[in-house]
């Protein structure tokens, strides 16, 4: 019996059937769970939806519940009564859910966990499989068993399903119709599944013939919906880029192993986050390749951390970095957002509890102890992680950075900012101060000011003007800024109004605007002027 789902099409087909008809959906298990369960288990607590899911507990009646049987056995890992399960896939039946690999079927036994049919034939889960989807399409995504249904450590092959850095790359990712788009690393396929909404032909690869399986599966459960319901997608094995050599690509997505994992003998590792390379090389081998791939005016976005040696900041680690990468490749656009920053010991925490290892056991010991040797050993003091989008030029003209921190709160989608960011900076690198001036910008309609001053005091002793959507940018204005935003409504140019601010504030009109035009710069690369 395989270790991964099966794809065969008319089965593929039955089963989405079942599912849309059970309101196995983002909405339906919503409404199924209530939000207090909902809310647990997004936090890794499943005890509330296993009580929610009880048998009986959809209605007075306790007649059939086929969404709450399909969360018991595929999100919760829960054995179900055989019958409960054919309640719920009438179309595929339970003969088609084992044919597929998603079930196995087993003796009951009694004990807490076990469903309340007693000793009745029981079916198990053998992978996750729960609902996903945007605002314009309902799928599914199969993947490995996750810590809650296994209870204890993860294989080493295991294929992780929707997590917080795959939903946080969909979130960014630039969703303009695009040609050809590579997948690098698809895992189970999530970022593929995006893609086919608004890309022609799509290529996915990863390391992992397991994860390949995965994805293949999660495509062909999408595409059952009907011929043409989403674009081919070829799955490639491989290593980084070597399965594409040669090949171009418009948009690069990609969700990297990028946990910086100690290569300690003994110490699991796992290839859906540990990509066989020492330290943050292989954040750092995708920034100096990915521009091989990219045609002209082509945008390459993923994931990330990086390690920040004492004495230096992370903007001085990623400088090094695109310089190396514009010395010796494709001289790419760089904005590159720092999320977060933790220090060993934050960064150990969260990966020696990744996978099932318990803190306090000896296992998350060993393991907590080996990262800050690990990371000892190269003087590392703080650890990034963030979102990266490069650019390769449409034209011969000088490429431009962007590194910025935004540890708050930010649009989501981030797609269209990042979009919308990516023109203002490529329009700014290639126009002068003078033509700067020479527009008539206007406050975008999410900007806000704040004036705080001290009690009894006329003038405010700080201006803040703050950015409602986007990157949530907070910044303080000094006079002369907070004056100009005062007057951009797209009426005058900023070299008239800075102008008329010089001269009622009887200043050197050349000086405000040499002070200001930098400012302005910044405020349209982010989108605060538009």
């Amino acid at each position: 019996m395989s270790d991964t789902p099966v794809v065969d099409e008319r089965l593929v087909a039955l089963l989405r059937a079942d599912l849309t008809t059970a309101a196995f959906t983002v909405d339906g298990v919503a409404a199924r769970l209530g939000p207090v369960a909902s809310a647990a288990l997004h936090r890794e607590q499943p005890l509330p939806a296993l009580l929610a899911t009880e048998p009986g507990t959809s209605s007075r009646s306790g007649g059939p519940d086929p969404c709450g049987t399909l969360v018991r056995v595929f999100t919760l890992g829960r054995a179900v009564p055989v019958a409960a399960l054919a309640e719920a896939l009438p179309t595929l039946t339970v003969e088609g859910a084992v044919a597929l690999g998603l079930v196995r079927l087993e003796n009951g036994r009694a004990g807490f966990g076990a469903d309340r049919a007693g000793s009745a034939r029981q079916a198990v889960a053998t992978c996750d499989l729960r609902p996903y989807g945007d605002d314009a399409h309902d799928w599914w995504v199969a993947s490995d068993l996750s810590e809650l249904a296994v209870g204890g450590p993860l294989r080493a092959d295991h294929v992780l399903g929707i997590g917080g850095a795959s939903t946080t790359l969909a979130s960014w990712t630039v969703r303009r119709p695009a040609g050809r788009a590579l997948d690098l690393g698809t895992g189970c396929g999530v970022q593929a599944l995006h893609l086919t909404a608004h890309v022609g032909s799509i290529v996915a690869t990863d390391i992992s013939e397991r994860a390949l399986a995965y994805a293949a599966f999660n495509l062909a459960l999408a595409a059952s919906d009907g011929p043409g319901a989403v674009p081919d997608v070829q799955l490639l094995a491989g290593d980084l880029l070597d399965p594409v050599a040669g090949q171009r690509f418009s948009l690069v997505v990609s969700n990297p192993p990028f946990v910086i994992t100690p290569r300690d003998q003994g110490l699991p590792l796992y290839e859906y986050r540990d990509g066989g390379r020492p330290g943050d090389v292989l954040v750092r081998s995708l920034v100096q390749q990915v521009g091989s791939v990219l045609e002209p005016g082509g945008v390459a976005q993923f994931l990330g951390n990086w390690e920040v040696p004492a004495g230096r900041s992370w903007r001085d680690v990623w400088t090094g970095w695109l310089d190396e990468q514009a010395a010796h490749g494709v001289a790419l656009d760089a904005w590159v957002v720092q999320r977060e920053s933790q220090d060993p010991a934050e960064y150990a925490e969260l990966w020696a509890r990744d996978g099932g290892a318990s803190p306090g056991s000896e296992e998350h010991s060993q393991m907590y102890a080996a990262w800050l040797r690990d990371f000892a050993s190269r003087d590392v003091e703080a650890i990034g992680f963030g979102v990266v989008t490069l650019q390769r030029p449409a034209t011969d003209r000088p490429t431009w950075r962007s590194l910025d921190e935004a540890h708050g709160p930010v649009a989501a989608p981030m797609g269209p900012t990042v979009d919308a960011g990516l023109e203002a900076r490529t329009w700014l690198a290639g126009h002068t101060d003078d033509e700067v001036l020479d527009v008539a910008w206007s406050c975008a309609p999410d900007v806000t000011e704040e004036r705080h001053g001290v009690p009894g005091v006329e003038d405010p002793s700080v201006i803040l003007v703050r950015q409602g959507g986007g990157l949530g940018r907070v910044l303080r204005a000094g006079t002369l800024l907070a004056a100009y935003l005062g007057v951009a409504d797209g009426e005058l140019t900023a070299r008239a109004a800075l102008d008329a601010i010089a001269t009622v504030l009887e200043l050197d009109a050349a000086e405000v605007r040499a002070e200001l035009v930098p400012q302005v710069r910044d405020l349209v690369a982010d989108g605060l002027l538009v």
